[in-house]
């Protein structure tokens, strides 16, 4: 068995492109996270059968909540609201990126007294697909 090389990175200076627009400035998380469950069956005779479900993806997203500035994700997103549209997101500069379509959800709106308001969206995504960096 060979031993593979492993190359952790940190998140940051990344590429985050909804529709047609660059967000990585106003965001603070971009997670795809895949969910799925099992099922099983058991039988009289003691017997069991188990299937895995097929994942669905959601897209996680943390912004600053801007609504002075009229291009801004918190805007694009209350604006949008169930469009489909395409994200493109390179979470290391000069590395592969990933692409999926997300359904548009709008973010909170306000927050705690002294402190930046923040939203977190959850948007409903297609499975990314990974291109390798050229």
């Amino acid at each position: 068995m060979a031993t593979v090389a492993v190359q952790p990175f940190v998140l940051r200076d990344v590429d985050l492109v909804i529709g047609t627009d660059n967000y990585e400035a106003h965001t603070s998380q971009v997670e795809f996270t895949p969910t799925t469950s099992s099922v099983s069956w058991t039988g009289l005779a003691n017997n069991t059968v188990t299937s895995q479900t097929t994942a669905t993806w959601a897209c996680t997203i943390a912004l600053a909540q801007d609504w002075d500035t009229a291009d801004s994700l918190s805007q694009y997103l209350m604006d949008n609201e169930g469009q489909v549209v395409a994200v493109t997101f390179t979470p290391a500069s000069g590395q592969g990126s990933f692409a999926a379509n997300v359904t548009i959800t709008p973010g909170a709106i306000g927050g705690t007294a002294g402190a930046f308001a923040v939203a977190t969206v959850t948007l409903g995504s297609t499975k990314p697909v990974f291109t390798p960096a050229v």
